[in-house]
């Protein structure tokens, strides 16, 4: 499966274990940044995810800033979009069970890197139940 990766300067390091841990599963990487802990603004590499997936050439993303709320208030701009910041195994696993979020939003500095690990490798392991969920997500999204 091919994933966009992105995060600013706030979610740096964590962006760089989670691309080590995608690796090991067999998932096809593409890094859009940010590549240092140097300051950057959020929603350009937002952005730069969510049209990878928009133009269908990626599955699914992975964004990380600080806190994984900024990340997920911009690549939600999108309607095709499903963006769901998550802060625990349970929010990852129903975030693809009942909503069938494309984009997995993660906090660095709230959360621990293992759980975060986790917490990716649940999400991409988790299929959408479909059924009465897809008729929710019709109302709002492609």
């Amino acid at each position: 499966m091919k994933i966009v990766v992105a995060a600013d300067h706030g979610g740096f390091e964590l962006k760089e274990l989670v691309k080590r841990s995608l690796v090991e599963v067999g998932c096809e990487i593409v890094d859009v940044g940010c590549f240092s802990n140097d300051s950057v603004d959020y929603p350009d590499f937002a952005e730069k995810a969510v049209s990878l997936i928009l133009n269908d050439e990626c599955k699914m993303g992975i964004l990380i800033c600080g806190t994984g709320i900024g990340m997920s208030i911009a690549a939600n701009r999108y309607k095709s979009i499903r963006a769901a910041n998550c802060s625990n195994v349970f929010m990852a696993r129903m975030s693809r069970e009942h909503n069938n979020a494309n984009v997995l939003c993660l906090g660095a500095r709230c959360l621990d890197a293992d759980i975060a690990v986790e917490m990716v490798r649940i999400w991409l392991d988790t299929p959408f139940l479909g059924g009465r969920h897809q008729r929710r997500i019709a109302k709002f999204s492609d």
